[in-house]
């Protein structure tokens, strides 16, 4: 039988009827934006992770300048990060007025590590939160990382953004700082397309966000046109954002929720056909595994020492073979904006920079077929057999 030659793309969602069934519901209801499915979503997910509070939001990025907002985070303060993440981890803090202070990641894996942020909050008497970002869904040393801030008087936002569903022993990833943000995005463990959602056990932290999720309003929007007694009173007690998740995404959400213990197995089952075929490999390098990994990354490493090219040619060879890749992350210290405001250079964060110059992300999603899975395996393996073999 003749081998696929179809393009296995990096990232697919997994949606069924059970989704579209939902969508359809909410779309024949009469209420298309936030309301009862949203509220059942959040309850739903609340339960799920083992939160006591859950809030539905438009994207991850909103979540966290919810976040920070609601810690306090403002004008003249400083918010720790690691540099290794998508922009948003540190961008929210700007949006408030802060400045960032970054802090390297381990030798070990790619989240921040632990030694280097004690240096940085004993240096740094001004950081008010740390957004701690969990790479991957490879879950940081968080009982750690939170005795440091504890002991420096710093809040913890967990960006959990690619962790769901990774639970530790202390808790599920996300539910252990003082507000965690998971994301909805398309390429995300669970999706509604766009969408996030934040969880936190302080109820003041909890009222401050539903506050300034929706316009400030004193009360749900929809509470003032879903029924009889509805009224079309409302007051505005603070200049919030438009943050809301309409029950549209929230529909798909709930049903994707159903799902996110079979996700992650098929993302399991993937991940250790990836470890198993490239163990013996010199010229790439697989990536740190955790009994609580999340795999929403795979993310090799090239050794351009034996293989004679680099990541950069290692991408294109793959694209070559039909298979879709990508990088995560490029470092924010070496893009343009943050650069330029503080200063920085490639070597200012080493860890992160040797990782991002040698790391590329193989597909890995629920939904991909076992000749998928065999096809990027081939690739990788072919790429990187010795020359003339």
């Amino acid at each position: 039988m003749k081998a696929s030659t179809d393009f296995v793309p990096f990232a697919l969602p997994s949606i069924g009827k059970e989704e579209e069934d939902a969508v359809l519901e909410v779309m024949r209801s009469g209420w298309l934006t936030t309301g009862k499915v949203a509220l059942a979503f959040e309850s739903e997910f609340a339960s799920f992770v083992g939160s006591p509070f859950a809030l539905a939001v438009n994207s991850a990025t909103s979540g966290l300048h919810l976040a920070l907002e609601a810690l306090g985070v403002g004008q003249g303060d400083l918010v720790a990060t690691s540099p290794y993440t998508f922009t948003s981890s540190a961008a929210v803090a700007r949006h408030l007025g802060a400045e960032i202070r970054f802090c390297d990641i381990s030798e070990d894996d790619y989240n921040i590590d632990p030694e280097s942020l004690e240096a940085l909050l004993s240096r740094e008497k001004r950081i008010k939160a740390l957004v701690l970002v969990h790479v991957g869904g490879f879950p940081c040393r968080v009982a750690e990382i939170l005795a440091i801030a504890r002991r420096h008087a710093c809040a913890v936002v967990e960006d959990a953004a690619h962790a769901f569903p990774s639970r530790l022993p202390e808790g599920t990833v996300g539910t252990l700082g003082d507000i965690g943000v998971y994301s909805f995005y398309a390429t995300k463990t669970i999706t509604t397309g766009e969408g996030g959602m934040v969880v936190t056990a302080d109820e003041g932290l909890r009222k401050r966000m539903a506050l300034m999720r929706l316009h400030g309003f004193d009360r749900e929007a929809w509470d003032r046109y879903t029924s009889k007694e509805a009224s079309w009173l409302y007051g505005v007690a603070e200049a919030g954002y438009k943050y809301n998740l309409p029950d549209i995404l929230a529909a798909i959400g709930r049903e994707q929720l159903k799902k996110a213990r079979l996700f992650l197995c098929e993302r399991k089952a993937i991940a250790a056909r990836y470890l198993s075929a490239f163990a013996s490999l010199d010229a790439v390098q697989s990536p740190p595994t955790h009994p609580a990994h999340a795999w929403h990354l795979f993310s090799l490493r090239v050794n351009a020492e034996s293989l004679g090219f680099g990541r950069d040619e290692f991408v294109v060879r793959l694209k070559e073979k039909g298979i879709g890749s990508s990088v995560h992350f490029i470092p924010l210290h070496i893009m343009r904006y943050w650069a330029e405001r503080y200063g920085l250079k490639p070597e200012s964060f080493p860890r992160a920079f040797e990782k991002f110059t040698r790391t590329l992300s193989l597909p890995i999603w629920h939904g991909m077929s076992k000749a998928q899975v065999e096809r990027v395996v081939e690739a990788v393996l072919d790429i990187s057999a010795p020359r003339g073999s």
